[in-house]
């Protein structure tokens, strides 16, 4: 999988940390079985930054842990001008699922609050964000019930247990 990462925090959020995000979403690629040419973003930010995508995007006035913009959706829309490929040069032109934001001031209270570690967090919040651009959603409980256990699957199989 193409992974960028940004990191938009005052403080800096260390390699280590980088690289559990691009090992757990790579590993967590390969779970689902996504193409290797995948290409997706994470941006890490602070609680304010998170805060105004919420309210900009989502009419939600606080900071929240993760937003997820996905690149595809369900519009119907997209079929109105079908490009026609063949199967190679498909497979040739990567897939970007889109965009993750995820607030690291979010993942230390969330984990201090929880009692686990800040590693365990920041994984969990990748993996929720990265299954909600792959098509993953728990508005609905039929849809939690499979979103839910995939998303714990994940991490206990990559290691990050609760």
């Amino acid at each position: 999988m193409d992974l960028e990462i940004y990191d938009k925090t005052e403080k800096g959020v260390p390699e280590k940390d980088q690289k559990l995000i691009r090992d757990v979403l790579d590993f967590a690629g390969s779970y689902i079985h996504l193409a290797d040419n995948t290409e997706m973003s994470v941006t890490l930010v602070n609680n304010d930054e998170i805060h105004q995508i919420n309210k900009k995007y989502r009419g939600v006035d606080r900071a929240t842990d993760v937003i997820s913009f996905a690149i595809e959706d369900d519009n119907d829309d997209a079929d109105d001008f079908p490009i026609v490929m063949d199967e190679e040069l498909k497979e040739a032109i990567p897939e970007n699922v889109g965009d993750i934001f995820v607030s690291v001031d979010k993942v230390a209270e969330q984990a201090d609050y929880l009692g686990h570690s800040f590693e365990r967090e920041l994984g969990f919040l990748c993996v929720h964000g990265f299954l909600h651009l792959n098509g993953y959603d728990h508005m609905k409980k039929a849809d939690a019930d499979v979103m839910f256990p995939l998303q714990k699957e994940i991490l206990n199989a990559y290691g990050l247990k609760r």
